[in-house]
């Protein structure tokens, strides 16, 4: 016997460190399990948190009571918002963290969490019985006992490094790999496969000439992550990102070394990163481009190493140095790391639950890259939901969903459970087709009343918030009775390009024009002078999208109620008999909650799910009559 907690989390990455945290703050006693305390928070890859896409999931992160989005604050050395010419949907936070600064953060933050442990060791099986996980085994032959356990064991599950022809298990560079645990998943019933990611090498800033690149400034003022974070110090030390091109001949080094590429050569039997390839993934799939960009960046301010992003590469270290000094700027760089790629185990994500709970296995969760996806913020956002579930069920609540509507975190897990993936999954914008509901700016709004209702997010917090969305409310009100004579108005919309009018004109109609903007209408109405820079934004944005935004909406009430229909887990699909024996299948393997979920399963017609449909009403018609 040994010792009961409520929650066992393995592993102590971005997944691992989110779940643990928010088990734990919903007053459920938790353990963490890894090999080392050291490598809690470890940036594996390049030292950012966010980008495209990826900034929408820290926001989420965030307000459910999250550590990631606080972390890049407190860490970062450089704040960009990207896409910032654009509309609110596309825009996406990423901050430059300061990798050492970062992990002693996270290290932080796990050490002084109330009811949170850790445990160094490694777990070699996982232990369950009739179907409900009961803990774990480590190797030293101790137990841990808990009636949830969240797997979060990233690259490390079967992983192997590849270097050119060498090859070395492990999860991480130096460090093993998770071989036992791996088989104790088999055991259960789960199918693994391989994945493949990579990382660059890392080089050594000193050795770098920069005056032939283009300087990357971080935006001033700073916008933070968090919304616990007020302001970014404005005497914080902030770096630069440098960014430089490959060149012909790099590139002809490369090719001529495809060979000795593990992905090329046969070694690696894996599927890889589509969105974040090798170098030598993009001269084979991007043959007749010229260059590449290489985006140079800081591992933080006491170090002198330099993370190239966009030159990830398995290739043998002689070539690597070979073509590395090729590229203007590094003629004479000095190696810190070579780069590496990885194979490592991933499960099918199609046997979780939307909770990322086991359908196999009650109880046991799993989160972060072993689901099939790459990034630190995919895993943190997967880690959450995971944390969060876990602890629901633990006290006997009802679970936690996010709607494709609701969040980015929602239509990533959604798309993992429902359609899976065949290769490292990625978010982008593009992938939620309700992006103008779901923005960075309205995330608090959008989710404030799921964390203040699981305790996850304080009263003054929540109250906060509200003011805030009241705030909006009062000054669409105020844009809406305002009205301006032509004769104040005019020099305005001539200075800003638009056309004149000629009668009193209403505050909101005028800021609807594509050439107005808030802070020329501002000088307008000394109340609008008053109001809050956030809500200004947001007003502003609702005025000018408000068409696409209504339209967005109806759209979204046309699926609605299928999402609305819930499929008894008990239903038999084998009684509807007008839909194809494929359908029928794909239906009994995926179990799905509800019929907008099995609507997105791949291969499920709109025809079954007007039959299936049918058969759930009658179904639900009988039970009524025997009740």
């Amino acid at each position: 016997m040994g010792k009961i907690y409520g929650c066992i989390v393995i592993g102590s990455g971005h997944a691992g460190v989110e779940a643990a945290l928010l088990c734990a703050r919903m007053g459920v006693s938790t353990v963490m399990v890894n090999f080392s305390f050291d490598t809690i928070g470890l940036m594996s890859c390049n030292p950012a948190i966010g980008g495209v896409g990826k900034g929408q999931l820290v926001r989420e992160v965030d307000i459910l009571g999250g550590e990631m989005g606080r972390a890049a604050d407190q860490t970062g050395i450089q704040f960009r918002q990207l896409n910032a010419g654009k509309g609110q949907a596309v825009r996406s936070s990423r901050v430059q963290a300061d990798r050492t600064r970062y992990k002693q953060y996270m290290q932080k933050r796990v050490l002084e969490q109330e009811g949170l442990e850790f445990c160094a060791g490694e777990v070699e099986a996982l232990e369950s019985v009739s179907g409900k996980i009961t803990g774990v085994r480590l190797a030293d032959g101790n137990f841990l006992l808990a009636s949830q356990v969240i797997v979060t064991a990233g690259t490390f599950l079967n992983g192997r490094l590849h270097i050119g022809p060498s090859i070395t298990p492990g999860g991480r560079i130096s460090e093993p790999p998770s071989l036992k645990l791996a088989a104790s998943l088999q055991s259960l019933g789960f199918n693994l496969r391989n994945f493949k990611t990579g990382t660059p090498p890392r080089l050594d800033g000193r050795t770098i000439d920069y005056a032939c690149m283009q300087r990357q400034d971080s935006d001033s003022p700073p916008l933070p992550f968090s919304f616990r974070t007020k302001t970014i110090a404005s005497d914080r030390f902030l770096l630069p990102c440098w960014i430089t091109r490959t060149t012909e001949h790099t590139h002809e080094i490369i090719r001529k070394n495809f060979h000795l590429s593990p992905m090329y050569s046969g070694q690696i039997d894996a599927t890889g990163v589509r969105y974040c390839p090798s170098i030598e993934d993009k001269l084979k799939k991007f043959g007749e481009r010229e260059s590449h960009h290489v985006f140079l960046e800081p591992d933080g301010i006491d170090t002198p190493v330099i993370y190239p992003n966009g030159v990830s590469t398995g290739l043998p270290a002689a070539v690597q140095e070979a073509f590395i000094r090729t590229i203007p700027g590094l003629e004479r760089v000095e190696f810190v790391q070579y780069g590496y790629s990885i194979e490592h185990a991933v499960i099918d994500a199609r046997e979780l639950s939307p909770t990322l709970e086991s359908r196999r296995v009650k109880g046991l969760f799993f989160a972060g890259q072993l689901n099939g996806t790459t990034g630190y913020e995919e895993a943190a956002a997967q880690g959450a939901i995971a944390g969060i579930n876990a602890a629901l069920r633990h006290k006997g609540e009802l679970p936690f969903v996010l709607g494709r509507d609701e969040a980015y975190a929602g239509v990533l897990i959604d798309d993992l459970v429902t359609k899976g993936t065949n290769e490292p999954y990625r978010m982008f914008t593009s992938r939620v087709e309700h992006r103008l509901l779901v923005r960075e700016d309205n995330t608090d709004e959008r989710l404030s009343q799921y964390a203040f209702r699981m305790g996850l997010m304080s009263e003054s917090e929540f109250a906060a918030i509200n003011r805030k969305y009241e705030q909006v409310r009062r000054t669409r009100v105020r844009l809406r009775e305002v009205a301006v004579s032509a004769q104040e108005l005019n020099p305005v919309l001539e200075a800003a390009g638009s056309a004149v009018v000629t009668r009193k004109s209403v505050l909101e109609d005028i800021l609807r024009r594509p050439a107005v903007f808030w802070a020329q209408l501002a000088g307008l109405d000394p109340q609008l002078q008053e109001v809050d820079a956030a809500v200004a934004a947001r007003v502003e944005y609702d005025v000018k999208y408000e068409g696409f935004i209504e339209r967005q909406k109806k759209e979204l009430e046309k699926f609605r109620h299928l999402e609305n229909i819930r499929i008894p887990e008990e239903f038999d699909y084998a009684a509807v008999h007008s839909i194809s024996h494929e359908v029928r299948q794909k239906l009994e393997a995926q179990r799905p909650q509800t019929l907008g979920q099995a609507q997105r399963i791949s291969g499920v017609t709109p025809a079954a799910i007007a039959v299936l449909m049918i058969s759930l009403k009658k179904y639900f018609d009988l039970h009524r009559k025997e009740e």
